[in-house]
């Protein structure tokens, strides 16, 4: 996970954790930050996936190459 995406979730678990301890549980607050922390998760999943792929897509192609 890239070290923004780490910090902006970091932000968005401690607003979570601020929003529930309130006296009366901010709960918008709490379910806002929880999707945006699933986003976060989701976008980062997606992105390492594709990067993987990428990667065994060039690696892939170099092997051919090499035994030509």
């Amino acid at each position: 996970m890239d070290k923004i995406l780490l910090i902006v979730l970091m932000f968005l678990i401690a607003g979570m954790g601020i929003g529930i301890s309130q006296d009366p549980p901010l709960l918008p607050m709490f379910y806002t930050m929880l999707g945006g922390a699933i986003l976060v998760i989701i976008y980062s999943a997606r992105k390492n996936r594709k990067e993987h792929q990428r990667e065994r897509r060039e690696s892939r192609e170099r092997r051919k190459k090499f035994k030509k």
